[in-house]
This record gives C-alpha cells, structure tokens and sequence, in this order.
C-alpha cells in the first residue's frame, strides 16, 4: 500500500508511475478522490477532538459550580455536555467510515514503479536484460516434449492428477518424484549457503496475511479459500514467510533479514487453455523455494540485484539456457516496484518459459504490514521487502527433461546427480 503522506506531497510521481502501468485518465481520480477523503477525514477529526475537549472542559466547570452551590448552571453545562456527546458520537461514527472508505482506496492503489521500469503495456515489451549467447541444446531428430517424456519414462501423471483431484495437479512417480525432491534440496542449500534462513511456514494463512503482501484485496480470484475456516491456500512462500516480520519493528543493525523457504504453491489459474499451457508448463499445484529479504531503502536495489544474481547462478549449475527481463510497466505484479524475470529455454518446445521472479516492493508491503526498522537515532521508518523465485520446480523441470533428452535417455545436470542418486533416466 502507498503511504498516505507520499500520495499527498508526491502526487504528481505518483500519478507519473500509475500511467507507466497504463493507469487512464479515468483510475487515476482515484488519487485525488484519496487526497479528498484524507482532507474530510483529517477537519472530522478536529471537530470530533474539538467536541470531546469542550466535553471534558465542560464537565470540569460542573464540578466546580456544583462545589460553589451553582446547581442551576451546573444543570445548563449538564444539557450542553449531553448534547456535545451527542455530537462526538455521530463524529465518531463519520470517522470511522472515512477511514474505512481511505484504506479501501489505498488498497486498490498499485505500487509507483522505480523510475528505472520501462512503459510499455504487454509482455512482448518488456526489456531483455541479458540474453542467452551460448548455443542452444541440440536434440536428437523426433525430441519430445516433457509431457510425451514423462509417459515414456513415467515421471509423472496429468491423467492420475485428474483423477485424484482435477485437471493441473500432477503426480510424481519413481525418478520423476526423485527428481522433484533432489531439486528442491538442492535449491535450499544454495539458498543457505548464500546466507538465508531456512524457514518451513504454513500452507494455510488467514486474510491478514494475504492482505499484508499484497494478494488481498488483489488476487482473489486467483487463489484457493477455504471457506469454511475462511483461511487461504498460499500462492507462494512469500506470503507467510514475509509476513513472520508482521508488526515488528527491527533493529537496524538487523537488516537484511534473510529467509528462504520451500512450499507448494496452489494457484487457481482461472482461464488458461490452450496448447501453450501443456503438461507442467501451467499447473494448479507446484513446488517452489522462495527467497525472501527484508532490507534498508538504501540497500534495497543493491538487495535487488544480489538476488539476480543468486537466481543467475543457479541457472548456470543447472546448465539451462536462460534470459533476464525486466518488466515493463504494464506487465508487473501489482505490489512491486520494480521486477525481473527469468526465463529458460524449452528445446523441444522451442520457446521461452518464465521460471523465477525477483522483484523490490519498496515500502509497499512493509506499510501494509506496519514492518518498520528502528534508525541509529531511534526513529521509526518503514523498511524495503524484496522477494524471488529460486526457484519454481515445475516448468525447470520441462526444461532439464526437454533440454537433456538423447537416444540413451534424459541425462541430468552433474549437480543434481547426488541429490537424485543417479545421472540418467
């Protein structure tokens, strides 16, 4: 969420971001429909602490005319005192609605991006960062997709997923499984060895949660609600992971926070059809490791570029072809600032597949999450959050299955090999 004191003294940055997002005349009056609420709210406020003042200096003035004998002025002061409480409640009440109605228009706010973003309105406008230069896998002639690999060697079932659940929840079977679980693995060492806690958070997280990172009141329809509980199935481990730091305030010697985490993923998905979203390449459930950072708005583009790289490096041992892109306006995620995105090669599909996201979301998070950082002075700030995939299990794993095929079988990447117990399938 923006803070309310940077949309009143930077509306004009802030109008500039939302029409890199391709915000239209039309959304952005809701910036001036958040600077006019935020004026109501602010002169209610002052007549209702105007009101409760006059109460209180009223109510003295009874005593001391009681004390004096003064019972029928007392009485008069009694009937005014009635009438400003009266009064404070109906202000009370206005109040409390203005705030309301102010929080339910900042919500609906995206984040400004960093002035680094380029415009544009679709994916195919985003600005590639680093690309591939080295040659790309040769396959053997009649290479197969992943989906037609995994019936050959029987690494995982879409049919079986079908049955037990529904459509995009596959089951993992023998090396597939093996594999799935060696990856995982090796992500978190990685993630460790670079500095991050290990963290094993929730699947389930309540709405103050969902709200904190920005997937409330956003993403709805694209997550899973257990109605019942009125609890959510997490969408990524960003989630509950970020929000351990939930109205903490941490010493500034403390930061960067550094934590990682693997959980499944359940995203709902809705609409996506079409031959482009085959086998794993959109599924409803998959494994991701995440890394998230909590860190000092001086440091959190250097974070930013820190996380890149640790994603880079991981790419490069899995010896996948890949490019970086950095976002345009239009095709960021609503909370971030500014994001990068990792794509990795399918060979036998011969396109591009989006495998990791590292993105900077300023003070956004942290301000609805009220997570601040107490300064060498004792002052109060708010602090930078920072996340990224590293990475997303189920489309590295079309890619290393696609990318490695040969007549002999799937030879996987010589890192993997000790944590999956064998080199080929």
């Amino acid at each position: 969420m923006l803070q309310l004191k940077v949309i009143r003294e930077e509306k004009q940055r802030i109008v500039s971001g939302l029409r890199k997002r391709n915000w239209a005349a039309q959304q952005l009056r809701v910036i001036d429909r958040i600077i006019d609420t935020d004026e109501l709210r602010r002169s209610t406020q002052k007549e209702l602490d105007d009101a409760l003042a006059e109460g209180n200096r009223l109510a003295k003035s009874i005593g001391q005319l009681m004390a004096q004998g003064k019972k029928d002025e007392a009485e008069t002061l009694k009937t005014q005192v009635a009438t400003l409480k009266v009064k404070s409640a109906s202000l009370e009440e206005k109040l409390n609605g203005l705030k309301t109605q102010l929080d339910d228009l900042l919500y609906s706010v995206p984040n400004c991006p960093h002035k680094s973003v380029p415009k544009g309105k679709t994916p195919e406008e985003n600005k590639v960062a680093k690309d591939w230069t080295k040659p790309f896998p040769t396959l053997p002639e009649n290479a197969l997709p992943h989906w037609e690999l995994a019936k050959q060697y029987n690494l995982f079932d879409l049919e079986l997923g079908v049955k037990l659940t529904g459509a995009g929840f596959p089951v993992y079977r023998g090396k597939g499984a093996r594999l799935q679980r060696g990856l995982i693995q090796f992500f978190l060492d990685e993630a460790v060895k670079a500095g991050y806690e290990e963290i094993l958070p929730p699947h389930l997280v309540n709405e103050d949660t969902a709200r904190g990172t920005g997937q409330l009141p956003d993403k709805e329809a694209q997550m899973y609600k257990c109605e019942l509980d009125n609890l959510y199935l997490i969408p990524t481990a960003e989630v509950p992971v970020t929000n351990i730091m939930r109205d903490e305030i941490v010493p500034v010697k403390d930061l960067p926070v550094k934590m990682t985490a693997y959980t499944p993923c359940f995203r709902r998905e809705a609409g996506s059809y079409g031959a482009h979203v085959r086998g794993l390449n959109r599924v409803h459930q998959f494994d991701k490791v995440e890394i998230v950072q909590i860190e000092h708005p001086d440091r959190s583009y250097k974070a930013l570029q820190g996380m890149v790289r640790h994603v880079e490096k991981i790419m490069n041992k899995l010896e996948l072809p890949y490019r970086i892109l950095l976002l345009c306006g239009g095709d960021m995620g609503f909370s971030s600032a500014k994001t990068y995105d990792f794509e990795v090669w399918s060979a036998a599909q011969k396109r591009w597949l989006e495998v990791s996201s590292v993105s900077c979301f300023e003070t956004f998070q942290a301000n609805r999450m009220k997570l601040r950082y107490r300064d060498e002075n004792g002052k109060l700030e708010l602090a930078h959050t920072l996340n990224g995939s590293a990475l997303a299990l189920a489309r590295i794993v079309a890619a290393i299955l696609e990318n490695n095929q040969t007549p002999e079988g799937i030879r996987l990447p010589k890192v993997l090999w000790k944590y999956t117990g064998f080199k080929m399938i």
